[in-house]
């Protein structure tokens, strides 16, 4: 064995510190070593600088199941590289792949066996190609593995691996506390070779929770991102990780064992990797969610889980004040963190981000709007017995294909809206494909399957595809040419850096308006978003223009002078003002 450089031992000891606030262990320096060693530190280490930004405004994300796209007997993995390098290569710098290994429900989130690519996409060499032209996001699913998993298969036969891998529970227990996303039964009685026994399942039956007070099991998911980091993938998507560590008597959501394996994994994988970033999904009230940055120890980024309900809400109503409100209490993000901007996704558009942000009678009538153009509802259990809204399921298409009056012929300049106040935040995008593509509602494939989130999961032909994306006639290809120009805007713009600063400006509820200035140069872009379908005018006055300048919107190259009495915005104009 080599001897180890200082910085080595420092990473040593550093992972012995996160593993004893966790176990509070005298095994901890042996786990540490044993970690060490699986992640491979002695020969393969890296420095860390604190608060280094692993991106810039070129960085935007495209989001798809591995199987959105399908061509014949093509390997879908193949077909969707072919896609990204056809359609988005000069448009995205990296692709999140929902999970794709071998599952058994949740179209991916119950793991059967994580080392493995489902043989229906792909393999591991189609993951590797993908991660040589893109940048790729895969998803940890770390708080709870399948039912048909062998793991749980050597639970019930008492054997190991797996025998005591998951998080068990009495049923005379005080269980009321606990925060759950599901009104199915939270325990899940299994006959096992010793007798019958009660497993947590935060989400479904079929997806029983990992037991993290056995430190094997947290060895087990080092392993795998040590295999996934091997195999091109450079993001890590910490699925559902609010739930990861349970505590008879509390709530069991965002405990403190939790935060501290978010840091240990971030230790390590960005010790491994220049560019591996961590991402925590944790669908919560905004301030939960917040705290996953940690102090820049934690999540690089954390998913901006309000920013969906509260832009479709403004877009709906025709009013931003809540979305502004919202956006005032916003603390910008570290060096070294950002935001990770979305507006859609393969499950819905959560409704928990927005309490407190938006009243009960609020949520309610954008539920109903959202019943009115096609969506679903799926609910979550409360501790009286009752139900809640707990997600929208619908298409963002289909979701802004109206107002709260009804449905109306501004559904594509509204959607382009909706993208352009993503695109200008600070954060990092992210486009669902099924957002870029403008996809609607799938029907066919909810009757199919009988789940609600499968309204926005359509899987595309791509021959299909590619006819409708070249058809100008096309709504798919109007709201595709509108969305890359976008994002072409934003990639040249050093304002649109994910960590350059936002201010936002009070110019009434109709027009939505911040401004973002360059960290390099000082100057500035006003973003400004027309949220109703109704001309708007603007007071030149109200936006402060420096004097003696002229300004230029970066959409349509018209210019103005700051001297300029007004602006009329269009129903759902952008405009992104920047100076000449």
């Amino acid at each position: 064995m080599s001897k180890m450089q200082p910085s080595q031992l420092e990473l040593l000891d550093r992972i012995e510190s996160h593993l004893c606030a966790i176990y509070d262990s005298e095994a901890c320096a042996g786990l540490a070593k044993t970690i060490f060693d699986v992640m491979g530190f002695e020969q393969r280490y890296r420095e860390v600088k604190a608060h280094e930004n692993h991106w810039d405004q070129t960085d935007v994300l495209v989001i798809s199941y591995g199987d959105s796209v399908i061509a014949g007997e093509q390997k879908p993995l193949h077909t969707l590289h072919e896609f990204l390098n056809d359609y988005l290569a000069e448009t995205v710098s990296g692709v999140h792949i929902l999970p794709f290994y071998p599952f058994s429900s949740d179209d991916g989130f119950s793991v059967i066996n994580y080392l493995s690519v489902n043989e229906s996409l792909g393999n591991w060499g189609d993951i590797k190609a993908i991660s040589k032209d893109f940048r790729l996001m895969a998803d940890l699913v770390i708080n709870h593995c399948s039912a048909r998993s062998q793991w749980f298969e050597n639970f019930k036969t008492r054997t190991s691996p797996g025998l005591d891998y998951f998080y068990e529970a009495s049923p005379e227990s005080d269980l009321s506390k606990v925060v759950r996303p599901r009104t199915s039964p939270l325990l899940r009685e299994v006959e096992t070779a010793d007798g019958t026994r009660h497993v947590w399942c935060t989400f479904s039956h079929d997806q029983v929770d990992l037991n993290f007070e056995n430190p094997q099991v947290l060895l087990e998911f080092v392993k795998i991102i040590r295999h996934y980091m091997d195999n091109g993938v450079t993001i890590f998507r910490l699925d559902a990780i609010a739930f990861l560590w349970k505590k008879v008597g509390t709530a069991s959501i965002n405990l403190p064992q939790t935060h501290e394996i978010v840091r240990l994994l971030r230790t390590l994988v960005e010790h491994y990797h220049p560019d591996a970033l961590i991402i925590t999904e944790t669908n919560i009230p905004n301030i939960e969610n917040l705290s996953y940055f940690g102090n820049a120890n934690e999540a690089h980024l954390v998913y901006n889980f309000s920013l969906p309900p509260l832009l479709v809400n403004s877009l709906v109503t025709g009013d931003c004040r809540y979305l502004k409100t919202w956006m005032m209490g916003m603390p910008p993000a570290q060096t070294g963190t950002t935001y990770f901007n979305f507006i859609a996704s393969h499950d819905g558009i959560g409704l928990r981000p927005a309490e407190g942000l938006l009243s009960e009678a609020e949520i309610d009538r954008l539920v109903n709007t959202m019943r009115q153009f096609g969506g679903e509802i799926s609910w979550r259990a409360l501790d009286d017995g009752k139900s809640k809204p707990y997600e929208i399921n619908i298409s963002l298409f289909d979701a802004l294909s109206g107002t709260i009056d009804g449905q109306d012929e501004f559904a594509v300049a509204r959607f382009i809206c909706a993208h352009a106040v993503m695109l200008a935040l600070e954060g990092l995008p992210a486009f669902y494909l099924h957002s870029l593509v403008a996809t609607r509602n799938d029907y066919d494939k909810v009757e199919h399957t009988s789940h609600k989130r499968s309204i926005n999961r359509h899987r595309w032909n791509y021959d299909a595809l590619k006819s409708h994306l070249d058809n100008d006639s096309s709504h798919h290809a109007h709201v595709f040419s509108q969305l890359k120009k976008l994002i072409a805007i934003r990639r040249t713009k050093s304002a649109f850096h994910p960590n350059a600063p936002q201010y936002i400006m009070h110019l009434g509820n109709a027009i939505f308006a911040f401004r973002r200035e360059s960290l390099k140069t000082g100057y500035n872009i006003y973003c400004l978003h027309n949220m109703t379908r109704f001309t708007q005018t603007l007071k030149v006055n109200d936006l402060n223009l420096l004097p003696d300048q002229r300004w230029r919107d970066l959409l349509t190259q018209t210019e103005f002078d700051a001297d300029q009495e007004e602006y009329v915005l269009q129903p759902y104009q952008v405009i992104w003002l920047s100076q000449l």
